[in-house]
């Protein structure tokens, strides 16, 4: 006769194998309007239920996984939060890149979508500024054109984006061999065009092994919570969603920001034009994290000395990587912040 402890752990991994094998969850469920499409690139529009704020709100999310982290099914959707607090949003989508992309270089992703996306919102809206928004590297990427941007932007919020990249407790060794030449990745990305989805995969699992484990040892603990394991389901349905990069704009930021640190030590040129961060005056909050074995905190705190707004704020997030898509104190933190430095409504 089994024991009480034999059956709940049968009870559980039981549960565990039917979250992990049920049907893909619905995200991405908040109502929007494509605004503005390039090559496989969209802006996504969500109008706010009740508009309080003429300062729209700009997302960037990162070139490696899908953006639905961002509203990944009501309660667990930041986009659908902010809504409900009275802003518009729009968020830069890239889409997912084909062999016919292998030739996109950061220049392209930050003046001719990054930056025209920005100019179709401030068009589409109406708005004198905007709030740009970055997330991991979309948030570098929103910081190099924040730096060089002619648009008006009033608030900039990088959201555990690596800045200054000489700290890479993981890579350490990996980084030396490449800044010393011994490790070349052009011949492989010159030969490939595009990384392919399952090498991105790959290269993250390794940084962050054991916090890829822990949400399975989670769910056996916690599986039989419904809402528990429907959340999980979706946070791990993102998790896998990694998609193909440019080769050419890998190559790009290894040399430019991997190995010559360009942000900190001022080397980077976009389209010929020097990348100074102090050139940045908006006002700006930087969020990093403790615990984040992607994003140190250490990569992102430099931010705050570089830049020359007046207003700046450094919060250090609890959780991890993905705390801000989904943790309401956080995103309560978020929208405090943006109220009282966001343009209200203009009445009559």
């Amino acid at each position: 006769m089994a024991s009480e402890l034999d059956k709940l752990i049968n009870s559980r991994l039981k549960n565990v194998f039917n979250t992990v094998n049920s049907p893909a969850p619905e995200v991405g469920l908040t109502p929007r309007q494509a605004v503005w499409k390039k090559n496989k690139a969209t802006l996504w529009y969500y109008p706010a239920l009740q508009k309080k704020y003429d300062t729209p709100l700009y997302f960037i999310y990162s070139l490696i996984n899908q953006p639905f982290i961002l509203d990944l099914g009501p309660g667990y959707s930041l986009i659908q939060f902010l809504n409900e607090k009275g802003y518009d949003i729009y968020l830069l989508d890239f889409g997912i890149p084909t062999y016919a992309d292998k030739g996109l270089t950061m220049d392209d992703y930050i003046l001719r979508y990054i930056k025209k996306g920005v100019q179709r919102a401030l068009v589409h809206s109406g708005a004198s500024h905007i709030s740009i928004i970055g997330f991991c590297m979309g948030g570098t990427f929103a910081s190099i054109y924040a730096a060089i941007a002619d648009e008006p932007i009033q608030n900039l919020v990088l959201a555990v984006a690596p800045i200054d990249f000489s700290h890479f407790p993981i890579f350490d060794e990996w980084q030396n061999g490449l800044r010393n030449g011994e490790i070349d990745f052009d011949a492989i990305l010159d030969t490939v065009g595009v990384v392919p989805p399952d090498f991105m995969k790959i290269g993250l699992r390794v940084v962050a092994s054991p916090v890829y484990i822990s949400p399975y040892l989670s769910l056996l603990r916690k599986g039989h919570d419904e809402e528990y394991a429907l959340k999980w389901k979706r946070f791990n349905f993102w998790a896998d969603s990694h998609i193909p990069f440019s080769g050419a704009a890998l190559k790009q930021m290894i040399q430019t920001l991997g190995i010559e640190n360009g942000l900190i030590n001022e080397t980077l040129l976009i389209d010929g034009e020097p990348v100074k961060l102090s050139n940045i005056n908006a006002n700006l909050l930087a969020v990093g994290s403790n615990v984040d074995r992607l994003v140190p905190k250490e990569q992102v705190q430099p931010v705050m000395d570089l830049v020359s707004s007046k207003d700046k704020t450094f919060y250090a997030l609890k959780g991890g990587h993905a705390t801000l898509a989904s943790n309401r104190e956080v995103q309560e933190f978020l929208s405090s912040w943006l109220s009282v430095r966001s343009n209200p409504i203009r009445l009559g």
